[in-house]
């Protein structure tokens, strides 16, 4: 398993923690998402490869997020 520490920016409230852990868990390979608005940080931990990492990547940017 891998723990990944991503930098994140727009995270406003815990309404977008929310939405986050909840888009972020439903890709596979993606076992915990631990978001922190307060801190501008994800925690990811995940199974698999890089490609894992850049879906997440991709699908942050894609809620209108900044990494």
């Amino acid at each position: 398993m891998k723990n990944v520490i991503l930098k994140v920016e727009g995270m406003h409230c815990k309404s977008c923690e929310i939405i986050l852990k909840e888009e972020l868990e439903n890709i596979s390979g993606v076992v915990n998402v631990i978001p922190n608005h307060k801190k501008d940080i994800i925690e990811l931990n995940f199974n698999g490869s890089n490609e894992t990492l850049n879906v997440v990547r991709a699908l942050i940017i894609k809620e209108g997020y900044k990494i």
